[in-house]
């Protein structure tokens, strides 16, 4: 075998050990896709030796550094984001991280959000020359509409396109996102999806005590929806294909997963479902198991962690055919799917699983079948492929193949 042929795969004691710079306005404990995707990210890559520099927003005042021997952060000046509580949004930090970065110079830079302080250190890496990798997660232009300020939709569109592609290459979920990004100018894609930690979410989580904290019995019907109560994952039509499913099969009930703004409105409107707040780790995961059917209608998503979660724990899905839903469900086969924005269609699979429960008894296990091929630790590798061959444009010699980690950073 010659150095070209050589994969980390192949000989993971010899993989070279790389010092990367991971930057992100969001990342655990808070709550959304893009900080869990990130926490394993980041997990992964030094669990492979690699040194990692994290930069990212002081969350609050007692957030203090935690640094490992494989793990340095560095926390920067943040502001509340807008109308998403408990989120911060970094603020701009060229010369802080052209400075960092000049004294603790790293092998690649990984941006995974585009904002004031991932543009910052987009120009201290272009300025230094150091290839950057960067992650688009969320979309942000279709979040326009919902949030008032469509106007600037275009010109979100074009910072968006002009950010991505100053970067070596930028990741995507799902070949979807990356047809539509290529018709929009985008460059260098190449695509990355999402694992599922099928430990924690799995059929075995079911919890009867917990179904009767809901006030279900056994042979009820739970319809579930997990996610943040926000007006961008079209709330409105879970509720609308409940009623469907509760006028077909009154002994359904519908329980909410999850924080936001939207709750304030609807959870006084709906005294009929079950308001469960946010929920995490095993907590989380009993959510998931202990319902029937999982109703998940946005039209936001890059991907949708809860999509996978929610196949992982054996619950038949109903999701638009798009993002994670488009990647990895059969409709039919391990879930059901409607056309994006045919509201009528989602109604009526949503219907066809209050109304047939062998066909949630069919299509559960399979989901969780599907849902158990999407290891972390295949997603892991083929990200730090793409950082590995940006950190080294040139094959492997002997002498990279040997190479000593570097040292902790402060």
């Amino acid at each position: 075998m010659d150095a070209a042929e050589f994969t980390c795969q192949t000989l993971p004691s010899m993989r070279p050990q790389l010092r990367i710079a991971v930057v992100t306005e969001t990342y655990p404990p808070e709550v959304n896709g893009v900080a869990m995707t990130l926490g394993r990210l980041v997990e992964g890559l030094q669990v492979r030796n690699h040194q990692v520099q994290l930069i990212r927003p002081r969350q609050n005042a007692d957030d203090h550094p935690q640094p490992t021997a494989t793990l340095s952060e560095h926390l920067q000046r943040g502001i509340a984001l807008p109308r998403y509580e408990g989120l911060k949004m970094g603020l701009p930090a060229k010369t802080a991280l052209t400075r960092l970065w000049t004294r603790q110079r790293p092998d690649v830079v990984q941006i995974a959000t585009e904002g004031p302080l991932g543009w910052s250190a987009l120009a201290a890496a272009n300025k230094l020359r150091l290839p950057v990798a960067s992650d688009f997660h969320t979309n942000f232009h279709s979040y326009s509409s919902h949030y008032g300020f469509g106007l600037l939709r275009r010109a979100i569109v074009a910072y968006l396109r002009k950010f991505h592609n100053k970067a070596a290459v930028t990741l995507v979920p799902t070949e979807g996102v990356r047809r539509e990004l290529l018709a929009s100018g985008y460059e260098n894609l190449e695509v990355i999806g999402r694992g599922v930690d099928t430990r924690l979410f799995h059929p075995g989580r079911r919890d009867p005590a917990l179904r009767a904290q809901w006030g279900v019995q056994e042979d009820e019907t739970v319809a579930l929806y997990v996610g943040r109560l926000a007006v961008e994952k079209n709330l409105e039509l879970v509720f609308r294909a409940f009623d469907a499913m509760r006028a077909a099969q009154p002994r359904s009930r519908l329980v909410l997963v999850g924080d936001g703004p939207e709750r304030a409105v609807w959870q006084p409107r709906r005294p009929d479902a079950v308001f469960c707040g946010t929920q995490v780790g095993e907590a989380l995961a009993a959510h998931y198991a202990s319902a029937d059917a999982f109703l998940f209608p946005s039209l936001t998503e890059t991907w949708g962690n809860v999509t996978i979660e929610a196949m992982a724990s054996g619950l038949a899905v109903v999701a638009y055919d798009c993002a994670a839903a488009e990647e990895v469900i059969r409709h039919g086969e391990n879930g059901l799917t409607a056309p994006p924005e045919d509201e009528a269609a989602f109604i009526a699979q949503a219907v066809s699983l209050a109304t047939d429960p062998m066909l949630r008894r069919r299509l559960g296990p399979a989901a969780a079948a599907r849902a158990a091929q999407l290891s972390w630790d295949a997603i892991v590798d083929s990200f730090e492929h793409v950082l590995l061959r940006l950190a080294l444009p040139q094959p492997a010699t002997d002498a990279q193949l040997n190479w000593s980690p570097a040292s902790p950073t402060s």
